[in-house]
C-alpha cells in the first residue's frame, strides 16, 4: 500500500476518533441533563442538533473509509477493515475507533432509555392530574376516553 493511502486511512480514522470523542462528550452532557429534576429543554435541543451533525459527519467519513477499503479489493466486511488497517499500519487507531464506537452506541442507548423513562413518568403524572381533575382516562369498556396521547415516546 502506498504512503498516500496509509496517510488517507490514518486521516479518516483520526477524524472518526475525534468525532466519536466529541459524541461521547455530548452524550455525557445529555445524560447529566436527563438526570436532574428539571430538564433544560433548550440545552437538550442544542445537544440533539450537535449529535445529529456529528453522526452525519461520521457517516460521511465512514463512507469514505469504506470506499478506500473496497478500492483496495478488501470488500466491506469487518475483516476487510481490519486488514486495511493492518496493511496501513493503523491497527491500533482502528481498534480505538471500534472501542469508542461501541461506547458511543452503549451510551446513546442508555440515554434513549433515560428519555423513555422520563416520558413514561411524565405520562403517569399527566394521568394522575387528569384523574384528580375528574376526567377519567378509561371508560366502562376499558377503552381510553381521551383523544389519545400527544406525547411521542420515540427517542
Amino acid at each position: 500500500m502506498s504512503t498516500a493511502l496509509s496517510q488517507r486511512l490514518n486521516q479518516f480514522l483520526s477524524s472518526q476518533h475525534a468525532r466519536l470523542q466529541q459524541l461521547t462528550d455530548l452524550l455525557n452532557q445529555e445524560q447529566e441533563l436527563l438526570g436532574v429534576g428539571s430538564i433544560d429543554g433548550k440545552a437538550l435541543e442544542t445537544i440533539a442538533k450537535a449529535k445529529a451533525e456529528h453522526f452525519a459527519a461520521l457517516q460521511e467519513n465512514e463512507q469514505q473509509r469504506r470506499t478506500l477499503q473496497t478500492g483496495q479489493g478488501l470488500g466491506e466486511s469487518r475483516e476487510g477493515a481490519a486488514k486495511l488497517a493492518q496493511i496501513a499500519g493503523c491497527s491500533d487507531v482502528w481498534q480505538q475507533v471500534l472501542e469508542l464506537a461501541r461506547e458511543v452506541s452503549r451510551q446513546n442507548q442508555l440515554n434513549g432509555e433515560l428519555i423513555q423513562h422520563r416520558l413514561q413518568h411524565n405520562q403517569q403524572m399527566l394521568n394522575i392530574i387528569r384523574e384528580a381533575a375528574g376526567t377519567p382516562l378509561y371508560g366502562a369498556d376499558g377503552k381510553s376516553t381521551s383523544g389519545g396521547s400527544r406525547i411521542n415516546s420515540k427517542a
